[in-house]
């Protein structure tokens, strides 16, 4: 069956955008992997009307919602390769299986690369996070601790400031200097140079190498960012750097450099969540859809 559009990646962003072409009452195929990058957090915030919802909750919703429409098809699986051009795209699954579509939307996602210390990686979406707007307001003001893994951990330090007292643990990674310390103070934000030996306790303690244990309500990181699929590539799509990994390149209506193909999610933006990823897939399903439209 050749399909009006593919979706590759059924997350929420890929959801968002199926949505838009289904009501548009184009055939749709969904192609999921299961792998939401938000699967390891218990609840997910500052979603409108699902505010403190457990994302997969949120995400089994829409996914009913979605499949309510006849001519959406669900196909539980990876996609490994594909070809194809405009009105002619050819996409394979781990499966052995070829779907044809003549549009393609890329909702591919990201996986999260943490710093290499003991005990943060078993903490991740629970008591570590990368978004204050996520996961900030829950920690009541208390002390939130951000582990330096990138530049940018400064920027992070200075915005979680807002969140509770910060400490800036640098471990060996940044090396701030006379401009940036000033600027961390005027946040007070306090400087802790000591390199990290593991985070411990249900709250994300940080145990420093020289012994010390400071106990705080919640850690902040920066994580490297890898695609997980490399069917943009596959398609001939441009690639550029984000800020933590690399990133599909698209337009402001969410078109990548291929006609035909779009783009969505934290597989091509700098940052997001829930609410960026549905807005940022409406977007590229409604230009799908155009797209079909006017070519």
């Amino acid at each position: 069956m050749l399909y009006d559009a593919i979706v590759v990646g059924g997350g929420f962003a890929g959801m968002s955008a199926a949505l838009q072409i289904a009501r548009a009452r184009r055939n749709v195929l969904v192609i999921d992997s299961g792998q939401r990058r938000n699967r390891f957090a218990s609840h997910a915030h500052g979603f409108l009307s699902r505010d403190g919802t457990p994302p997969g909750e949120i995400a089994e919703v829409a996914k009913n919602q979605l499949l309510a429409y006849p001519n959406v098809v669900w196909v539980e699986g990876k996609a490994v390769s594909a070809g194809g051009e405009q009105d002619t795209f050819e996409i394979r699954t781990e499966d052995g299986v070829t779907h044809s579509g003549r549009r393609v939307v890329l909702a591919t996602g990201v996986s999260d690369s943490l710093p290499d210390v003991p005990g943060l990686a078993e903490r991740w979406g629970r008591a570590v996070f990368h978004c204050p707007y996520c996961h900030g307001y829950e920690l009541e003001i208390g002390t939130i601790g951000v582990l330096a893994s990138h530049p940018m951990s400064i920027h992070q330090a200075e915005v979680v400031a807002d969140w509770g007292s910060t400490i800036l643990f640098t471990n060996g990674v940044i090396d701030p200097d006379a401009e940036q310390i000033a600027s961390l103070g005027r946040r007070n934000v306090v400087i802790e140079s000591t390199r990290v030996a593991e985070v411990v306790g249900d709250d994300a303690d940080i145990r420093l190498e020289d012994g010390r244990v400071i106990e705080l309500a919640g850690l902040f990181t920066v994580p490297k960012t890898q695609m997980t699929s490399a069917v943009a590539e596959d398609l001939g799509c441009e690639i550029g750097e984000g800020m933590t990994g690399p990133v599909i390149t698209v337009d402001e209506m969410k078109k990548t450099s291929v006609d035909g193909v779009f783009a969505c999610g934290d597989a091509a933006r700098l940052s997001g969540n829930v609410a960026l990823a549905v807005g940022d897939g409406a977007m590229a399903g409604a230009a799908a859809h155009q797209s079909l439209i006017f070519g």
